[in-house]
């Protein structure tokens, strides 16, 4: 099953090589009778259309003047800067954590996405993930499952998990992702990060402040 979101490229492209088809015979005066002529038309625009995929899948889909038409999803490449915010209750203070200060790193291609988040206290990774996509609901969400990782010296209070992030993304007026988290250890919470660098950061950035 092709996802909904590449259906646009693939129409586009299908539009192109149907036009570098129809260019071709007219510039060339084509004898359909003339049927390996008609085979190497055939093969000279799949060959154009191999060289075109190549460079838009690697390199072009991120502009922006493909954005919302050609490419529906949104270029996160980059480091986000924020906060988890827990709904668990402290038993002993009977009162929610503080926020935590997070760093989200996003590798994203044109095929794939991948997600880690880093706290001073672990690392998490996803393992499937993915874009929900419906222009006509306006909604634009980024989800995704991870493994949570704890720093080996706290693992006597915090055991490894798994858990889903559902983000929506939200473009203007600010590029930030917000949204909820769950975990199979029954915590759930928010998680509100913006926009910090193209560049991939390895560590948390702590000296920032907590939004207002």
């Amino acid at each position: 099953m092709i996802k909904p979101h590449f259906k646009n490229s693939i129409y586009f492209l299908v539009l192109i090589s149907v036009l570098l088809i129809f260019i071709i015979i007219k510039i060339k005066d084509i004898d359909f009778n003339n049927i390996s002529l008609v085979i190497e038309i055939i093969s000279t625009v799949v060959a154009i259309d191999i060289f075109l995929i190549t460079i838009f899948t690697k390199w072009t889909w991120k502009y922006k003047i493909f954005q919302n038409w050609l490419v529906v999803f949104p270029d996160l490449n980059g480091s986000w800067k924020g906060f988890t915010y827990s709904n668990w209750i402290n038993p002993d203070t009977n009162k929610k954590p503080d926020p935590i200060p997070v760093m989200l790193n996003i590798k994203q291609s044109f095929f794939n996405i991948n997600c880690k988040m880093i706290t001073e206290e672990m690392e998490s990774y996803s393992y499937a993930q993915g874009f929900i996509i419906d222009s006509d609901k306006q909604i634009k969400n980024l989800a995704y499952s991870y493994t949570s990782n704890p720093k080996s010296s706290l693992r006597y209070r915090s055991t490894p998990h798994d858990g889903t992030i559902v983000f929506k993304i939200v473009q203007k007026p600010l590029l930030k992702l917000e949204g909820r988290y769950w975990t199979e250890r029954e915590t759930t919470g928010q998680i509100k990060v913006e926009f910090y660098s193209k560049e991939i950061i390895d560590e948390l950035q702590t000296k920032h402040k907590e939004e207002s």
